[in-house]
């Protein structure tokens, strides 16, 4: 298969993730944020996957996506259904996955013409 480097333009691409941070065009973030092709909105759950709210949804229901991929840091965790419940009513997609699946896929999906956001839960590195 032949490969090569889609020119993104001023749409936005994960470019790295690991313990600790998310890259976006190469810029390194280390709270969370919610990613959408054409901007960024930070900070978003910045105390963490367990302090998760409603309006943490609501906020990104106002968004608009067409999907949503929620980064759930390290590992997948699945919030509480009730937390949905703006999607739902909203009728957007959420896809919950670890961090980095849901960078890999916002990419795709990005790349595809999308609108797609990426909330994601970025955790402090473990020592």
């Amino acid at each position: 298969m032949k490969l090569h480097l889609d020119n993104a333009g001023s749409r936005n691409l994960v470019t790295g993730y690991g313990a600790g941070y998310v890259a976006i065009n190469h810029r390194h973030y280390e709270t969370g944020l919610v990613v959408l092709p054409d901007r960024i909105v930070e900070p978003w759950a910045a105390a963490g996957f367990d302090a998760l709210a409603e309006c943490d949804f609501e906020a990104l229901r106002a968004l608009a996506p067409e999907i949503l991929l929620l980064g759930t840091g390290g590992r997948q965790r699945f919030p509480a259904p009730s937390l949905l419940r703006p999607l739902i009513e909203a009728r957007i997609g959420c896809e919950v996955m670890d961090l980095p699946a849901a960078c890999r896929t916002f990419n795709i999906l990005m790349a595809e013409g999308r609108r797609v956001a990426a909330a994601l839960i970025i955790e402090a590195e473990q020592a």
